[in-house]
């Protein structure tokens, strides 16, 4: 796996790109010089955790045979502001699962993506409280 990163403009605005072409920019808080022209690179912490638990969900559902049809991730955080540097503490995750799904099941894909495969929450919850829910939202 490869990240590169080049200057695209001002004084913290980056664009990161990886081994297949895909781009993303970055860019500080407007409180250190930032001017808001990408991600900041805590919250490309949370995409990274949101895309990694939701490619598992999805796998592990589909897996069993549950028939997801849609599914949406909302994450907010807290961070040690106090402390340098300021690490998340709490991060709260939730989805909302799209379809006929089993409450049972879903339970357990929860528990699988964030005990076992997810690497991203595996690494995020070494040093913060990770807590995720979910609500199932019935085909129509």
């Amino acid at each position: 796996m490869e990240i590169n990163l080049i200057r695209k403009s001002g004084k913290f605005n980056f664009e990161a790109s990886n081994e297949s072409g895909f781009t993303v920019e970055l860019d500080a808080k407007a409180a250190i010089g930032g001017e808001g022209k990408g991600f900041r690179p805590m919250e490309m912490l949370l995409v990274g955790l949101g895309g990694c638990s939701g490619i598992d969900m999805v796998n592990i559902l589909e897996k069993q045979k549950e028939p997801l049809e849609d599914i949406s991730i909302s994450i907010s955080a807290t961070r040690r502001e106090e402390e340098v540097p300021a690490i998340f503490d709490v991060i709260d995750i939730q989805f909302a699962l799209k379809g006929q799904l089993n409450p049972q099941k879903v339970e357990r894909a929860l528990e699988l993506t964030f005990e076992k495969y997810c690497s991203v929450s595996n690494i995020l919850g070494r040093s913060a409280t990770i807590n995720f829910s979910y609500a199932i939202i019935d085909s129509e």
